[in-house]
């Protein structure tokens, strides 16, 4: 098959791979679309010891299915794969299972393929009205889900009518503005410092969208989630949530500094890390997606496979005004202009 393989930092080759062998309770899918994700980024930098070249990468999948008794059915991935047994998988909390694998990590290839073999446990159907892009957006959208279920269990009766912000506006930011707008959380504002795609999220998904410097000026919120996770954004994030109100930190952008601990304990701030999202989580993100609460989706730009490297030199230039990209296998046909 073909594959777009990370070679080295920001070396990506689109060449030949070994075609997937499913194994025990696996199918081999034939892959339709996978969004290129911050992490996928990290990774092409050269900044993420977990995934070493080389190794393909990609985990936002949406496919078909092409072995066993559901050969010929749609299906969104769950790239996250738990082993059902440990405490944390039975207190479905599969997202902190201390065994859990992703593909896009050894052992496991990702999705810039033509084909992937996932458990069948980790598929969920696609209707078919819904578009290969609104499916394979169901894992980005999963994460702001997930960090605004638990920001809102966090502030409990306060939840109603409060005042939200998100960092950053590229999918994961974006995706958790969506998700609290259909989680009954409507007064959103979004931080996004790129002229380009700040104007892009106005225009196209009408959101209130603020620079880091212009938001420091709005006074608190109740909540506040950061889809960076940088030290600029950690520190924003703890100036200007409310005297007992929630940060859900999401952003796996580096590790070190920006929280003002002192404030945060004198304030009583609570300060949530989200990562990922359970199985339960990912179902609802895809019932909402497939019933319309997240709205049309259709922000997203697609390109070839092979146009991957070029993709993603665009993205570590800024050039590019959408939260998403979407890299489409050659074999599937035309793509969006």
């Amino acid at each position: 098959m073909k594959a777009l393989v990370y070679n080295g930092p920001e070396q990506l080759g689109y060449q030949d791979a070994a075609d997937p062998v499913p194994r025990e309770g696996e199918v081999l899918i034939k892959v339709a679309a996978t969004g290129i994700c911050g992490s996928d980024m990290h990774a092409y930098l050269g900044h993420d010891e977990r995934r070493p070249a080389p190794l393909i990468l990609g985990h936002e999948v949406t496919g078909t299915v092409l072995s066993g008794p559901n050969a010929g059915q749609r299906v969104t991935v769950n790239p996250l794969v738990a082993c059902g047994t440990c405490a944390a998988c039975l207190r479905k909390q599969e997202n902190l299972c201390p065994n859990r694998q992703i593909i896009s990590m050894p052992p496991r290839e990702g999705g810039f393929a033509e084909f992937l073999a996932m458990p069948v446990s980790n598929l969920e159907e696609v209707p078919d009205h819904a578009s290969d892009d609104a499916a394979a957006l169901v894992e980005p959208l999963a994460c702001g889900w997930h960090a605004v279920r638990l920001g809102k269990r966090a502030l409990g009766d306060h939840a109603d009518g409060a005042r939200a912000l998100v960092i950053g506006g590229g999918a994961i930011g974006l995706g958790a503005a969506l998700c609290l707008g259909a989680q009954g959380i409507d007064n959103i504002t979004v931080v996004e410092p790129n002229t380009l795609r700040s104007a892009f999220l106005q225009r196209k998904c009408g959101l209130r969208v603020l620079t880091p410097e212009q938001v420091k000026t709005e006074g608190h919120f109740d909540f506040v989630i950061d889809a960076v996770g940088y030290a600029p954004t950690r520190e924003l994030a703890s100036a200007v949530t409310r005297p007992g109100g929630v940060i859900s930190h999401i952003g796996l952008g580096s590790g070190e500094g920006g929280l003002d601990i002192r404030r945060m304990t004198l304030q009583e701030i609570t300060f949530i890390g989200t990562y990922t999202y359970t199985v339960e989580d990912f179902r609802a993100t895809a019932k909402a997606i497939f019933d319309g609460r997240l709205g049309p989706l259709d922000w997203v730009e697609t390109r070839f496979l092979s146009e991957g490297a070029a993709a993603f030199a665009d993205l570590r230039s800024g050039r590019v005004a959408s939260p998403k990209i979407l890299l489409k296998p050659d074999m599937t046909g035309d793509k969006d202009v």
